[in-house]
């Protein structure tokens, strides 16, 4: 698939035209990827078809412009006509595009003034016409006033309908609900129903506009969440401590982080000590202590000390950019529900169009004594109440607020449909290294065998792990001392190779070193006692030039929070909790014995883990599976299960990249607290389904039978609008202590 950029879509005020947009995208060729996110007004796709994107856009809905998005990065000699810079909220941003941002803003409240002020004076309109009522009747022939001020207060409101049913009819889109509501007005004044004929459009405009109002203070409380990019940066050059834009700051430069400040960038520290907020980017409230030589992300907020920061990343590769880029992104994802909805939508107003129809039509020619007029008004009633705003609009603000409150709660979800899967988790496999346990490891101890010395063991051990990157590298070189120059001794190295799931190996001073486990001694040949084959706990074992040395015995701590975290999946419903795991059985037995696992699968390759997840994913079951590992080195069985989910993978591109979850800290807590976000998503999503086809379809019966008439019908489809949209939203204020 190519490679794909989000921009913003200035204008799109509704959920319809959303849907329009991306049928339209999807049609045409190199834009089959293009996903339009109506939660956040934006859309992703190809840029190199971003002309061809534009022209189709504008032929669908010609208000709606293409501009480039907040933190998107322009090619070399062509940055496009809106650049966008980098801003502390959705639209914020340096540059053209800022300026251009703020001029959008003000035509925007012009436009809303003027709206308001035509629904003001239709409504002052209406009221006269039907104060005066009588006495425009017995007027004589200045009678004709009545219909003029009527028609006044339609045209007032109703004219942007007009057009745009027309527009769209041109077009050969028919079926939407500017039609809907020019059919039913124009055939309520078609058989003198004046005052029902203002009342709609005029009901439907205060609609349109709450419903607005409603949306965008979503997307605002949804933005909120995880707009936490700063929009400065104090940088140090030469002499002087210099304010300017995050992206203009170049790898390799210094920073300075004042108390209060949030981080701009990413970066270790170099000066300063304090304590730092991360609660943005992790969800944990607890402020953390950090020194010289501490990594820093953006997005934390320095709350005590001057910090000096080493910038390691740019703006655009930064934690909190990715951050954003993949929550703003994951709602594009759509749910198996969204997708439905979508589908739904598309022969749900035909169909409603053709049975107004054939209400308005078939009774008065076969039922004796039937009148047109009265059958053509049920069939308009039917017409207002059908409108599916309801259901085209709260289905995905309703999970987009999902991701938006997993988000504050350190939780990427990235996409919908994984707040789906996991809604319906029955299953839930572990690592155990890094995910169960503490994976910082520690040397207890060490056997030396043939007569050499435990400090021979250790150092011959530490000359060959110092190139490794796992924890159990990190614990024998911390029991060994840390290298002062650990690249330099890594470098030294020849033939170095990992082998997964085994050890590692390489030639050092003319001798081949290994370090690994039993397996791996066996695997290479290498001589020794059988009675340390099974030796209990995680071993180490080495040797060097074909001779058996020893091995050292290291030990890792289950996490605090492990055990309360699989109680409360438990108690959830999750029915099998299993773990798999590359270490011995006897350290596998000691974890499952201790958290109450239902089984742990013990000496596993990454390509034996792929193999079990996928055999329990066949096991016959109603539920879905969810493989929770470190996002390192467990990347294959991360993509193979239903839902991959990173454990601390906050600055791993690695586990941002295999998971479809990631936990943004190393609480494993976290995860039942996803599960309840999930579930809390779907109940909320299938309320709005519930909610606005039931009332609907109510009112459909009752406009049918003639005894709703257009004035409730419009109430009906406004109310069940707009409570739907504010159902949506109440995801947002989901708090992990609190049940549901």
């Amino acid at each position: 698939m190519a490679a794909t950029e989000r921009f913003l879509l200035e204008g799109l005020d509704c959920a319809s035209c959303a849907v329009k947009i991306e049928k339209a995208l999807q049609a045409s060729e190199g834009l089959e990827d293009s996903r339009v996110n109506f939660a956040t007004s934006s859309v992703v796709l190809d840029p190199a078809f971003l002309e061809k994107a534009r022209t189709i856009i504008a032929s669908v809905e010609p208000e709606v412009e293409v501009v480039a998005a907040p933190g998107s990065i322009a090619k070399p000699g062509h940055e496009p006509e809106s650049w966008s810079g980098s801003g502390s909220e959705p639209g914020s941003g340096s540059g053209t595009l800022h300026a251009r941002r703020k001029g959008s803003l003000r035509e925007f409240a012009r436009e809303q003034r003027a709206s308001l002020a035509r629904i003001g004076l239709a409504v002052i309109l209406l009221w006269l016409v039907l104060l005066f009522e009588d006495r425009l009747h017995r007027a004589g022939p200045w009678s004709f006033v009545e219909y003029v001020i009527y028609l006044a207060a339609y045209l007032l409101v109703g004219s942007g309908v007009l057009r745009a049913a027309a527009r769209n009819t041109l077009r050969g889109n028919v079926f939407d609900e500017n039609s809907l509501m020019s059919i039913a007005t124009l055939g309520a004044i078609a058989i003198h129903q004046l005052p029902e004929a203002v009342a709609v459009m005029l009901f439907y405009s205060i609609g349109e506009a709450l419903q607005e109002f409603a949306v965008g203070r979503s997307r605002r409380s949804i933005s909120a969440l995880v707009s936490i990019r700063p929009d400065q940066a104090r940088v140090r050059r030469g002499d002087e401590v210099l304010t300017v834009e995050p992206q203009d700051v170049r790898v390799g430069e210094r920073i300075i982080v004042q108390p209060g400040d949030r981080l701009p960038l990413d970066g270790a520290i170099v000066e300063g000590e304090s304590f730092v907020d991360t609660s943005a980017l992790t969800g944990e409230s607890v402020p953390r202590r950090v020194a010289p030589g501490d990594k820093v992300l953006a997005g934390m907020v320095s709350t005590t000390g001057l910090l000096t920061v080493h910038v390691e990343k740019s703006l655009a590769d930064s934690a909190i950019s990715r951050i954003l880029r993949l929550v703003e992104d994951a709602a594009g994802r759509k749910a198996r529900t969204e997708r439905i909805i979508t589908s739904f939508s598309r022969y749900y107003t035909p169909g409603v169009v053709v049975l107004a129809a054939g209400i308005a039509v078939l009774p008065p020619l076969l039922v004796p004594g039937a009148s047109f007029s009265v059958w053509l008004y049920r069939a308009l009633v039917l017409l207002v109440i059908s409108c599916p705003c309801a259901l085209v609009v709260s289905v995905p603000l309703g999970y987009f607020g999902g991701i938006g409150a997993a988000s504050r709660q350190g939780i990427l979800v990235k996409g919908a449909n994984f707040l789906d899967v996991l809604a319906g988790l029955e299953t839930v496999v572990f690592d155990k290294t890094g995910t169960l346990t503490q994976g910082t490891f520690r040397v207890t101890a060490i056997h030396p065998h043939h007569g050499f010395a435990e400090g021979q063991v250790l150092e011959t051990a530490a000359s060959v792990e110092v190139a490794s990157p796992h924890p159990i590298a990190a614990s024998i070189l911390a029991a060994y001392g840390q290298p002062a120059d650990r690249p330099a001794e890594a470098g030294a190295l020849k033939d170095y190779a990992e082998v997964p799931g085994y050890g590692v190996k390489g030639r050092r001073d003319g001798r081949l070193i290994l370090a690994g486990n039993d397996r791996f001694m066996h695997q290479e040949g290498i001589a020794h006692d059988e009675a340390v084959c099974n030796v209990p706990g995680t071993v180490v074992h080495v040797a060097a030039d074909g001779v058996y040395y020893g091995y050292i015995v290291i030990s890792d701590e289950i996490k605090p929070d492990a055990a309360a975290a699989l109680q409360q999946l438990r108690g959830l419903g999750i029915k099998r909790l299993e773990m798999l795991t590359g270490d011995d059985a006897t350290a596998a037995e000691q974890v499952r014995r201790a958290l109450g696992l239902d089984n742990a699968w013990a000496g596993l390759l990454p390509g034996d883990k792929v193999a079990k997840v996928e055999t329990l994913a066949a096991a016959p079951r109603r539920g879905r599976l969810a493989f929770v590992g470190d996002g390192i080195n467990d990347a294959p069985v991360l993509t193979r299960a239903d839902v991959g989910v990173a454990m601390g993978g906050l600055g791993s591109d690695a586990a941002i990249e295999a998971a479809d979850v990631v936990i943004m800290d190393d609480h494993l807590s976290r995860l039942p607290v996803a599960v309840r976000i999930a579930r809390r998503t779907r109940w909320i999503v299938l309320e709005n389904i519930g909610f606005a086809l039931g009332i609907k379809g109510l009112f459909m019966v009752l406009g049918a039978a003639g005894i709703s008439g257009i004035w409730t019908a419009v109430f009906a489809d406004v109310g069940v609008s707009l409570l739907a949209i504010l159902n949506s939203t109440r995801i947002l204020r989901f708090q992990p202590g609190k049940k549901g």
